[in-house]
C-alpha cells in the first residue's frame, strides 16, 4: 500500500516564513547599505585626492636623500636641497615619487643639480599613498 501524502502545510504558515524572508532580507540589505555605502564614499575620496591636484610646480636642487621606504606600502621618499646663494642655508624639500619609472631616472642623476616637476594632493588619509603631499612626476638635469 502506498505511504500517505505528506500533510500541506497549513495556509497560515506560508505567510509567516514570507514574512521572516522578508524581514531578514531587510536586515541584510540595511547592513549592507551601513557598510557598503562608507567604503564607496571613501573610495571616491580617495581616487579624487589621487587624481586631482590642488598645485603644481617645478623645484630645482640638489637632491640629497632618496629611499624606498615603507613596511607594507613602499614608496620612495626624498629631500631636495635647495639653495638660493651658494654658501647659504639650503631650504629642505621633501617630497614622494611614486612612479618606480621617475624613481629610476632620479637614481641615475643622483650628484647632479635636478629640477622636479610635481603635483601636491593634500587630504590623503593615510601615509600608504606617501609619506608627503608632493608628488614628484617628472625629473630633469639641469645644466650650469
Amino acid at each position: 500500500m502506498p505511504d500517505p501524502p505528506a500533510p500541506a502545510t497549513p495556509p497560515a504558515a506560508a505567510p509567516n516564513r514570507a514574512r521572516a524572508i522578508g524581514r531578514r532580507a531587510r536586515r541584510f540589505a540595511l547592513l549592507a547599505a551601513v557598510v557598503l555605502v562608507p567604503v564607496a564614499l571613501f573610495a571616491a575620496y580617495v581616487t579624487v585626492v589621487l587624481h586631482w591636484a590642488y598645485s603644481e610646480g617645478e623645484r630645482a636642487g640638489y637632491v640629497q636623500k632618496f629611499s624606498r621606504k615603507g613596511w607594507v606600502c613602499k614608496t620612495w621618499e626624498g629631500e631636495l636641497a635647495m639653495a638660493s646663494i651658494p654658501g647659504s642655508m639650503p631650504e629642505l624639500f621633501h617630497f614622494t615619487v611614486r612612479n618606480d619609472a621617475v624613481a629610476a631616472r632620479l637614481n641615475k642623476t643622483m650628484g647632479q643639480r635636478v629640477a622636479l616637476s610635481y603635483e601636491q594632493h593634500p587630504g590623503l588619509p593615510t601615509s600608504c599613498f606617501g609619506e608627503t603631499d608632493y608628488f614628484v612626476i617628472d625629473v630633469r638635469p639641469v645644466t650650469p
